[in-house]
């Protein structure tokens, strides 16, 4: 039909059609569909447990689940092969009413763990202060405890008092050591006879009392400790709950570059009282410095040291007659070595063997090194995948149960399996070998355990297997029909090729529960580039930490774990070396390029980008750094320059001594580059972040005349923004990716979330 029989009215409809099919994501039904997402797809996973318990060295296990009766609790009997409810649970829900004077449901438990007695027939839990007690013979219940206040939790980077700690008795019991004015003394616990074995502690540099005997109590190692000058983080609370005025506060807060405390240890012989100090040429660099054991024979006792920059990591011996210092093992790297996620270390017969993790092949593996002699035997494990974790080592035996990953073709390269093999490095024999991510639970003699696996796209299954990895029998596998009712939908998992051109990159793609594929849809990136692991889920999930309820406003929800994160290869690793800018950002848009090109109604045009810590870090870098794909940017509590933020995470991945790395990856230096949209979310007591860090973004964003928006929580801590951080997200994101004004809040409502933190 030519062009000019259109009237202008049909063009008007037309061109008004488009625009309605467009808003027809963001609408206060969206808004109301995802604020109540949870309430929908609660409780609706039926027999997937997730947690296994066995009961002492029998072969019983417990385990609770969802049925669509409740919370069941069940009762495996691994000899038998059998299976049954743990106990009656309507008794005990009738027990509990009549002795808490509170009405208990059967399949409603206010309890989730319990200490399950077989020898007794008892069980023990927790009704919020009140210790119960329940005899199953005849369902009695009586209240054991009342627990009183428990103490505030201790802030996590506080520093541990070592001079007041109190008297370490020798394994004889007739020697105790105690620290006083700064120095070692030992007491004779019949005679009462003092000895000062140290005499050149003081203030500056005192004796940790913090003590190790030898096993034949003739033999005490201590650690003389020359102390730091602290690094206070000032925060201040401008709306405390219990007084009218702000409150300060501080918090011990090492960062990038200051001063550590020396650690050096020392060597006491009791018979002779004589005093050996160690001669520090091998461990004067310190980072840290600890683990200090005795051999079992007194021989000589072991510790290890981290050097400075983290690129030597030794395992050190100190001799007990000379305290001759040689080293064991000793980890080198030109980038880092991964000390806080990859060490592993086992002595056998008492340290005539050691196995060791390394990744100096490339790949994270088992090592077997001559105890003596600190030569590596052989390789116990090789290849191209990597050892996630150790389970069991039978020095018997001489064999290792472990978990890895990528080794199985074909399969997601994160995945882990489980594996047995001996210290030779032979007869590798597979635990478990179904295409899904396993997690195994061990009787205490290691003769069964529990498999529980499955994937994002996979529901649960649950097995008894022997020690071999036969299925002795099918615990449960899960029912997913009254989710999917919810209108529920697995996320995608979907690879595609990184910077290189050849190594996979793995991610997930989130739809909402309306998708429709022929509309498109603004992509949002939830980002956490941490280099510490890999952050994308691998096990089945009835949520997926809040991507759900933003994908059903009406977005695709993605996540991608990028090269510089860990759980791949050394070199996959070794990216974010110095430069946590980087933050696999190549490898994910080309991930999300590859979605598109399969999946036309992503749409890359309006892209956003959320995360939190670390992942505010990589957000609002996405903007500064890649303006030209990400276009909006949510950064919750981010470390926005490294150099403001903890020692022990920002040394490991950006190296030291401080150069000029830090600044070039700092999100502050470039606040200029900012083209896209961004807001600032920031909890007012972060002791996570300094909130510094988040300010001087915005100081600098202000200097250059950008605009962005910025959310100041009072009195949060180190978190997303809680609710309203929640709330504030999700209409940023609709207002500049959708161009569509968000509903009021009054209008919606609003379920409470808890959100995740570094």
């Amino acid at each position: 039909m030519p062009y000019k029989t259109f009237s202008l009215l049909t063009i008007t409809l037309l061109l008004l059609g488009n625009v309605l099919s467009l808003q027809a994501q963001g609408t206060a039904d969206d808004y109301r569909r995802a604020n109540d997402w949870s309430n929908r797809i609660r409780n609706k996973l039926y027999y997937a447990p997730t947690s296994f318990n066995w009961i002492d060295s029998t072969h019983h296990c417990w385990y609770y689940e969802q049925t669509p009766r409740g919370k069941e609790f069940m009762l495996v009997d691994a000899d038998k092969h059998t299976k049954a409810p743990a106990f009656d649970q309507v008794k005990l829900a009738d027990a509990l009413s009549t002795l808490l004077h509170r009405t208990y449901t059967a399949y409603a438990l206010p309890f989730t763990m319990m200490d399950f007695s077989d020898k007794e027939h008892t069980l023990e839990f927790n009704i919020g202060d009140t210790v119960c007690q329940c005899r199953l013979t005849d369902y009695s219940c009586r209240v054991k405890e009342i627990k009183g206040k428990t103490t505030p939790d201790r802030y996590w980077g506080a520093d541990h008092d070592e001079q007041n700690d109190p008297p370490v008795p020798s394994p004889d019991s007739n020697w105790v050591a105690y620290i006083q004015s700064y120095n070692v003394y030992i007491r004779d616990r019949k005679t009462k006879a003092v000895f000062q074995l140290s005499y050149d502690g003081s203030e500056g540099e005192f004796y940790s009392c913090y003590m190790e005997w030898a096993p034949d109590s003739k033999k005490l190692a201590a650690v003389k400790v020359r102390p730091n000058k602290k690094h206070l983080l000032y925060l201040i609370s401008s709306s405390p709950t219990d007084q009218l005025q702000p409150k300060l506060s501080t918090r011990d807060y090492l960062k990038p570059g200051d001063a550590l405390p020396v650690r050096v240890p020392q060597l006491f012989l009791v018979e002779s009282k004589k005093h050996i100090p160690l001669d520090a040429a091998l461990f004067n660099q310190q980072y840290s410095l600890g683990n200090l054991e005795w051999r079992k024979d007194s021989r000589a006792f072991t510790f290890e040291y981290n050097q400075r920059g983290h690129q030597v990591y030794r395992v050190l011996e100190a001799d007990a007659a000379t305290g001759q210092v040689k080293i064991l093992v000793e980890e080198t790297s030109p980038t880092f070595i991964d000390y806080s996620s990859k060490k592993y270390r086992y002595d056998v017969n008492d340290g005539k063997e050691i196995i060791w993790a390394s990744e100096r092949d490339g790949w994270n593996h088992l090592y077997l090194y001559d105890g003596k002699t600190g030569q590596v035997k052989h390789p116990i494990t090789k290849g191209s995948w990597v050892v996630r974790s150790v389970v069991k080592v039978d020095e018997q035996a001489r064999t290792i149960i472990f978990g890895a990953s990528g080794r199985e073709h074909g399969q997601d390269p994160y995945l882990v399996q489980y594996y047995k093999m001996d210290f030779e490095g032979k007869h590798l024999q597979p635990l478990t070998t179904e295409n899904a991510q396993h997690a195994a639970k061990f009787s205490t003699d290691y003769k069964y355990f529990v498999d529980a696996y499955s994937r994002v796209d996979l529901p649960p299954v649950t097995v008894l297997r022997d020690a071999n990895g036969k299925v002795v029998m099918e615990l449960e596998k899960a029912d997913i029909t009254a989710l999917q009712q919810t209108g529920w939908r697995a996320p995608e998992v979907f690879s595609a090729k990184g910077r290189d051109g050849q190594t996979d990159i793995w991610g997930i793609i989130i739809r909402p529960s309306n998708f429709d594929a022929s509309r498109k849809y603004p992509v949002i990136e939830n980002i956490y580039a941490g280099p510490h692991s890999a952050f994308v889920p691998k096990a089945f999930q009835a949520s997926y930490r809040g991507m759900q309820e933003l994908a059903e406003l009406g977005f695709i929800v993605i996540q991608v774990d990028g090269m510089g994160t860990s759980n791949r290869s050394k070199a996959f690793h070794d990216v974010c070396w110095k430069t946590l800018k980087d933050a696999g950002f190549p490898d994910r848009i080309l991930w999300m390029k590859a979605a598109a090109g399969k999946y036309p109604y992503m749409d890359l045009t309006r892209v956003g980008i959320y995360g939190t810590s670390a992942g505010g870090q990589n957000a609002a870098g996405a903007v500064l750094f890649h303006p030209g794909f990400y276009k909006a940017a949510v950064a919750s509590c981010g470390c926005h320059d490294n150099r403001m933020d903890t020692m022990w995470w920002n040394e490991q991945w950006m190296g030291y001594p401080i150069g000029p790395q830090y600044e070039e990856c700092s999100n502050v230096t470039h606040a200029a580059n900012l083209e896209g949209k961004l807001m600032l979310i920031l909890g007012e007591m972060d002791d996570n972040v300094d909130p510094s860090s988040t300010l001087q973004l915005v100081n600098a964003l202000i200097k250059n005349n950008k605009d962005f928006d910025f959310v100041m929580v009072p009195g949060m801590g180190h978190s997303s923004g809680g609710d309203y951080g929640e709330q504030k997200r999700r209409d940023f994101f609709v207002k500049n990716l959708m161009q569509v004004a968000p509903p009021a809040w009054d209008e919606l409502k609003v379920e409470n979330k808890t959100l995740g933190t570094r």
